[in-house]
């Protein structure tokens, strides 16, 4: 593994913290905009989350939990009714201001996508049925898409946060694009974090030796004009990629097993936007979809309220 592949790429627990399974944050080499914080809670186990001037999203990777949040010197408590796991649907989420604090109890996995601010928007929980579902792409590039912190399902400071299921054999975060220049109205600058999950297709006929542990996806990054980066990894539950800058993509769910990842960005451009520009050796492959059906196994999960 390269000297970028080990700055950039992050194995499951290589980030552990303070009781945290994997945190990245402002004590992150060369990064400054995004973070996360992933932990697996168990009875009478409680996380806290302290420091101010941090805007978070709290999502439900599996299990369901309550947040006890303080701001302005209000205390709220907000239940989190969660999932089984990634893979069936959307979930409860909750964005909390910049000026709260709080702590964790429940049961199961968590993370907590944060940007540091100093401007205050309200903390708001959004239900799972209120959750924007995008099918994105067609055909082999089917993927569902939880859009519950894009700039227009949630009044943010700097987060733009969504979760991306690419179902067995299928090709996501692609064609390659970027989002490292500041070009009004073409492409913004964002940093974007990746944690993955992976796990055999449900119903699958899987040994016992072919569990989340052995669930692997493929993911890829390669330089760009504004820095050279280079990821060629197999991805499994709990890693991280960091993308500072560079084409990013494809996310390949290999045979047999979906992948999910939750996406992080958040950057130093004035305006909150999701603009992106395809590396343009592989932007063609967009005009292939027309015609194509979205895949038949979308989407996962009961949930399909606000599907766009």
């Amino acid at each position: 593994m390269s000297t970028t592949d080990q700055r950039w790429f992050h194995r499951r627990g290589a980030l552990a913290h303070d009781g945290w399974e994997s945190v990245v944050d402002e004590r992150t080499p060369d990064w400054e905009h995004t973070g996360i914080r992933v932990a697996e809670i168990g009875p009478g186990t409680t996380v806290e989350l302290s420091d101010t001037g941090i805007e978070r999203i709290v999502v439900p990777l599996s299990g369901s939990f309550d947040i006890v949040h303080t701001a302005d010197g209000i205390t709220t408590t907000t239940h989190l009714a969660g999932r089984a796991s990634v893979f069936d649907g959307p979930t409860d989420v909750l964005y909390l201001s910049a000026d709260s604090t709080a702590h964790l109890t429940g049961e199961g996995r968590v993370a907590v996508a944060t940007s540091p601010t100093t401007v205050v928007k309200p903390s708001r929980r959004i239900p799972a049925a209120e959750t924007p579902i995008e099918l994105r792409g067609a055909g082999a590039s089917s993927r569902q898409v939880h859009n519950f912190g894009t700039p227009l399902a949630l009044d943010a400071a700097r987060l733009i946060v969504c979760e991306v299921i690419t179902p067995a054999e299928n090709w996501s975060s692609y064609p390659p694009h970027k989002h490292d220049e500041h070009v009004p109205g073409r492409e913004s600058r964002l940093e974007e974090i990746y944690y993955f999950e992976a796990a055999p297709v449900a119903g699958s006929v899987a040994g016992s030796d072919a569990g989340g542990d052995a669930a692997f996806g493929m993911f890829s990054t390669y330089s760009s004009p504004a820095g050279e980066i280079d990821i060629n990894a197999m991805v499994r539950s709990g890693d991280i990629a960091l993308v500072p800058y560079g084409y990013h993509g494809p996310a390949v769910a290999a045979p047999g097993y979906d992948l999910y990842y939750l996406n992080v960005m958040a950057g130093p451009d004035p305006e909150r936007e999701w603009l992106i520009s395809d590396d343009p050796a592989h932007a063609w492959v967009r005009d292939t979809w027309k015609g194509q059906q979205i895949d038949s196994r979308l989407p996962f999960g009961n949930e399909t309220e606000g599907q766009q």
